[in-house]
């Protein structure tokens, strides 16, 4: 039997690393994304912030392009296991715009972040999905992704971050 993410490369599918230049298509893709997530209101990133990111190296990103055009993104950056004394992979984002979905498109993203990974002997690839978004986590079980159940996510964020005082202050 064929797993579902075996599939021919479809040729209309470009995926590319992304440069300075590709700054406000990523803008754009992080607008996109955000109003789908619901979060548009959350959304203050600028063009110039995405370009330092970029000529950093803070994180990279990926571009898909379907037929010439631009139809997604993936958004990602290192992280480190102590335990394993090795790189992984946190895939912040990735995002596929409406009218491209379903032509295997999020599939060639990971197959793209999963070559990088193993160049980079990398021993994982991380991301986090919305509990609603349940085409993704389908998708996500269709490439053999499991839910990481026994570890909950915490964050201090804005007032939280404003409410601990500083050790100097």
């Amino acid at each position: 039997m064929e797993n579902d993410c075996e599939q021919k490369h479809d040729q209309n599918i470009v995926v590319r690393i992304a440069d300075c230049g590709d700054s406000a298509l990523i803008l754009r893709f992080i607008r996109e994304l955000a109003e789908y997530e619901r979060l548009l209101d959350s959304v203050v990133i600028t063009e110039d912030a995405i370009r330092q990111w970029i000529s950093t190296g803070q994180v990279e990103v990926l571009i898909a392009e379907y037929g010439g055009e631009p139809a997604g993104y993936a958004l990602y950056y290192p992280t480190y296991s102590t335990f394993r004394g090795q790189q992984g992979i946190y895939l912040e984002d990735l995002f596929v715009s409406p009218r491209f979905r379903r032509r295997g498109i999020g599939t060639q993203f990971f197959y793209k972040l999963v070559e990088i990974a193993k160049a980079r002997n990398c021993f994982r690839l991380d991301w986090m999905v919305l509990d609603w978004n349940t085409n993704s986590i389908d998708f996500y079980k269709k490439l053999g992704a499991k839910a990481v159940t026994e570890w909950l996510p915490f964050r201090l964020n804005d007032a939280a971050l404003d409410n601990i005082p500083s050790q100097n202050g």
